[in-house]
């Protein structure tokens, strides 16, 4: 299957891109890429610095959040009772992990509750957004791994899905989008921003 990466060094005509940054396999928005090996390294040092870079997310959760903003203190490691490989949890011996959480608005669909969230996660721990976002109680809606039930993503990768599960999903892929991403590099300030894709979102389907 083609890759990101693959189409980008199609398009410059050479095998010099670089990914900087990664998002999560179903999460949309802004990637950055350097044109070369010398600039891709010096990004990539400047963004494994929590502290030098911004990162913007929206998201669609379960539930209604009572609270207009969450701060999320809790660190993150292997998730060994987990079938699913990948899997990350919060747990005591963890590697520190931190996310703000802003509540934007609050909707329902077709009775049940969701909030339009902005997040800001302050350090890149792998999952931490959905992990903490599912740690206090409102999972990113179409989380496959970390919702509701994580044998959906088992039935997923070997291409069982239910109907049951497509209905417990809601959306094809998971609620989140890193809409903006900003940092401080030779003496200027740098953002980069991705629109959703999705017409009105997040109130497509909502």
């Amino acid at each position: 299957m083609s890759s990101l990466i693959g189409q980008v060094r199609l398009h410059l005509g050479n095998t010099e891109g670089r990914l900087v940054n990664r998002l999560d396999r179903e999460t949309s928005g802004v990637v950055l890429i350097a044109k070369g090996a010398a600039v891709a390294r010096e990004l990539g040092n400047l963004l494994a610095r929590s502290e030098a870079v911004e990162k913007k997310y929206w998201g669609i959760v379960h539930g209604h959040l009572q609270d207009p903003q969450v701060v999320i203190d809790a660190p993150l490691g292997r998730d060994e009772r987990s079938q699913v490989a990948i899997k990350d949890c919060v747990r005591e011996d963890g590697a520190t992990a931190r996310t703000v959480v802003d509540v934007l608005e609050r909707l329902n669909r077709d009775g049940e509750p969701f909030t339009w969230v902005d997040v800001t996660p302050a350090t890149g721990r792998k999952h931490q957004i959905r992990i903490h976002l599912a740690h206090i109680g409102h999972p990113i809606v179409g989380d496959k791994i970390y919702g509701r039930d994580e044998l959906i993503y088992l039935r997923f990768v070997t291409n069982t899905l239910t109907d049951a599960d497509r209905r417990a999903l809601i959306v094809e892929h998971h609620a989140l989008h890193a809409r903006s991403l900003a940092f401080e590099w030779r003496e200027r300030r740098w953002i980069f921003e991705a629109p959703a894709r999705l017409a009105c979102w997040p109130h497509a389907r909502f």
